[in-house]
This record gives structure tokens, sequence and C-alpha cells, in this order.
């Protein structure tokens, strides 16, 4: 019997791949951070340009009072974050909004799963659920303020009429749209109900799941603003709507800036969430082999 075995020659052939594969995946990394690094440097520097055509502009071009200096608006943001009153309206904002966030989210899957799973409850109500949706949510402030009074339960249901209709919607039809013929294979193999459930109804409603969650959080700050600068005592929206009516566009502009990066958190939080749940579910972007 012929035991075939390494010959130095295909060692050498082996270890030579290995460091051209090695090569690769280093200047593809490189390649990538270069690439980011390239992005974030042009980023900064339309800022940057925005900034300076914004403080050279003020004055001569577009009246000051109107939308004031970026140096101003430094200050005024450096005299709001420095302030307790500042830290107040944003965590009173922040509780609003994360309140109404996570009511909206549990109670647009419930509704979603709900009439999802029983076709005939889905035909009779859901013409019903698109009249109540086609209502503006800020026009359903007022009537939450009667109920509610300026107090935050009413900002936190006008964030929540937002959301839950917008989970609803993805949760919903995302059970529509699963393929029975996946629930029978299944069903067929001897599979249960909780088999269905994980194998075939969370990896068809993850995507549109977490879709609505991205959608819905720009929507739970509008809601929670909105209501502020309707009727309120403290948080952002209120020194938005204070500061306006005062002419204050330093003030108002660093209130903008906090709902930016208050907006961006959230957005991330959100794509993390995103990105580890998919993962977790085996929904992730897959890698193609590795190639030179």
């Amino acid at each position: 019997m012929v035991t075939a075995t390494d010959t130095p020659e295909n060692t050498g052939e082996t270890t030579t791949e290995t460091a051209v594969a090695a090569t690769g995946r280093r200047r593809r990394s490189h390649d990538r951070w270069r690439d980011t690094a390239t992005v974030v440097a042009l980023r900064l520097a339309v800022i940057a340009l925005c900034l300076v055509l914004w403080q050279v502009m003020s004055g001569p071009v577009v009246p000051e009072y109107a939308v004031s200096k970026p140096t101003d608006v430094s200050h005024a943001l450096w005299n709001l974050l420095g302030s307790s009153s500042g830290w107040t309206d944003i965590r009173v904002t922040s509780i609003e909004i994360a309140a109404g966030f996570a009511i909206g989210v549990v109670l647009g899957t419930v509704m979603g799963l709900l009439l999802g799973s029983f076709p005939l409850a889905g035909r009779v109500l859901e013409p019903l659920v698109a009249a109540v949706n086609g209502i503006p949510k800020i026009a359903l402030a007022p009537l939450f303020l009667l109920f509610f009074g300026i107090g935050p339960w009413s900002k936190i249901n006008i964030a929540v009429t937002g959301v839950s209709f917008v989970v609803f919607y993805n949760v919903y039809l995302g059970l529509r749209l699963r393929e029975r013929e996946l629930v029978e294979i299944v069903q067929v193999m001897g599979g249960r109900r909780h088999h269905v459930l994980g194998y075939v109804t969370i990896p068809t409603l993850a995507a549109p799941f977490f879709a609505a969650l991205k959608t819905g959080g720009p929507l739970a700050i509008l809601g929670v603003i909105g209501g502020e600068f309707i009727a309120s005592s403290e948080g952002v929206g209120h020194e938005l709507f204070t500061s306006a009516m005062n002419l204050d566009a330093a003030t108002e502009f660093a209130g903008l800036i906090v709902l930016v990066v208050m907006t961006l958190i959230l957005n991330g939080l959100l794509t993390w969430l995103d990105t580890y749940a998919l993962k977790r579910l085996g929904l992730g972007p897959r890698r193609g082999p590795a190639r030179v």
C-alpha cells in the first residue's frame, strides 16, 4: 500500500498560499480603514465649511437675529449644558421618548401578532386601524392634553401613537407574507407551534420588525417634541418654543443640536440591536470566500 505524504514542494506551496492569503487580508483591512478615514475626513471638512460660511454670512447676508452665529450657538450650548434646568429638560424629554417608544413597540407588536395570527380579526379590524392611523398624530395632541394634562403622559401617548402603528403594520404584513409552504414543511416534519415560531415566524419578522424600530425612533422624538411645543412646563421642546418666542436663535440652535445628538444616540442603539439580533438569528450578512 502506498501512503501519500506531504513533500517539501507541497509544504512550500501551502506556506506560500497562506502567506498570500494573509497579505490579501491585511491589504483589504488597510483599504477599509483608509476608505473609512477618507469618508470621516470629508464629512468633517463639509461640516467645517458649513460653519465657516454660516459665520461669515450671518449678518451681511442673512439677518443675525434669525440664524445667529456658530460662536453664539456654541456659547448658548455651553450655558444649556452647564445649567441644572438644561439637564432637567434633557432628562424629561429622554424619559418621555424612551417610555413612548417602548410602549409603542410592545403595543404595535401585540396588535400585529394578534391580527396577523387570526385572519378574520385582521379583515374586520384592519380598515379601522387604517382609519385611525390616517389621523395626523399631532392633531391628537390636544385630546391627549385634555385626558392626561400637560405632564409627561400626554407626550408619551403622542409618541406611542406614532410608533405603535409603524410596528403594527410591519409585523402584521410580515405575518401575512410568511411563506405557507415553510410552515407546512415544519408541520409535516413533526414540528409544533414553537418550532414554526422559531424556524419560520421569527426569521420572517426579524428584518421588518427592526426596520420598524429604526423608523419609529424619530417618530417618537417628533411626537414628544410636538407635544412639548403645544403645552408643557419642561423639556427640550418647551425650551425650543420659549427660545423661538423670545427670538433667541442661538438657544434655539443649541436645542436643535441636543435633539440631533439624542436622535443619533437612539439610532446608534437601534442599529447595534438590529445587527446583534440578526447575527444571533443567523440572518446577518454572509461573508463570501476570501479572494486575493
